[in-house]
């Protein structure tokens, strides 16, 4: 694969201060300059917003390992379904489009594109008393394959797939699914150059929220450790960059999305970059 032809994955995180406009004009100067992407995009903010407007607030789980996610019954899931592929991913579509970029918007429930196995229990642990809970009707999933023949036919066609993270599971239901792990799947099974993970702060740091701190270079074999320093929603970054590495792609970069030009700024290296 040329350098002209090799395909960077794009995770855009839904939390607030990521300028998803500087993004989609970013994107759409190197798609001239002949670049390949394929958009992974989050929606948390949106989707705390629509379930506080609709009675239901969220409801964020932490796992034994340390993990926190959302917990995603069925309420939760309509409510998502609604924020994040209705919302999110339609009007980062429409951006792309008013820039002349050709977007088609999908989720992992289209074409079976991301499919997922549902976890039958997992396991909360109280934050207080440190207590372990079972849960039963959660609806989110470990995915488990790509469609990468879907992606590739709409690269080939000249379309930018923007996808949302939202799975099938075996039965055909919705699985709520973790963007960043989500992204790292998709340039898996593209064999994807890089993988950019934007967030809203400059990277990986060593003293969090400390910025002079940012690690600028990772080595895989330091990874373990750099998931020790890692907080809150960095950890899933940081096992997403495990994930994507094992799974043949090249580099990943984790970078600011708040600035202007953030996708070429990740691509020159300003970031965490791991490889």
């Amino acid at each position: 694969m040329t350098e002209r032809d090799s395909i960077t994955v794009v995770k855009l995180g839904g939390t607030a201060g990521v300028d998803f406009s500087a993004i989609c004009s970013d994107a759409a100067e190197l798609l001239k300059q002949g670049k390949r992407f394929v958009f992974v995009h989050g929606g948390s903010v949106e989707a705390n917003s629509l379930g506080e407007a609709l009675g239901a607030p969220p409801k964020m789980i932490t796992s034994p390992s340390g993990y926190t996610s959302r917990y995603t019954d069925r309420k939760t899931l309509e409510i998502f379904l609604m924020a994040v592929n209705g919302k999110v991913n339609s009007l980062l579509t429409e951006q792309l489009q008013m820039l002349g970029v050709n977007a088609l918007g999908l989720c992992g429930l289209d074409g079976r594109l991301m499919q997922a196995t549902r976890k039958d229990a997992i396991q909360s642990v109280d934050a207080e008393s440190g207590k372990r809970k079972i849960i039963r009707d959660d609806f989110t999933g470990k995915i488990e394959c790509v469609n990468s023949h879907l992606l590739y036919m709409l690269l080939n066609a000249g379309y930018l797939p923007v996808i949302a993270p939202v799975a099938v599971s075996e039965k055909g239901e919705a699985l709520n699914v973790d963007a960043d792990r989500a992204a790292a799947m998709v340039a898996s099974a593209l064999r994807a150059e890089t993988l950019i993970l934007l967030t809203a702060v400059p990277g990986l740091m060593k003293n969090f929220p400390d910025e002079s701190t940012l690690i600028r270079n990772l080595p895989q074999n330091q990874l373990s450790a750099a998931g020790e320093v890692a907080q809150g929603r960095m950890k899933k970054k940081v096992l997403g960059a495990v994930e994507a590495l094992k799974g043949g792609v090249s580099r990943v970069i984790i970078a600011d999305g708040r600035i202007k030009n953030p996708i070429s700024n990740a691509l020159s290296e300003n970031g965490t970059v791991i490889e």
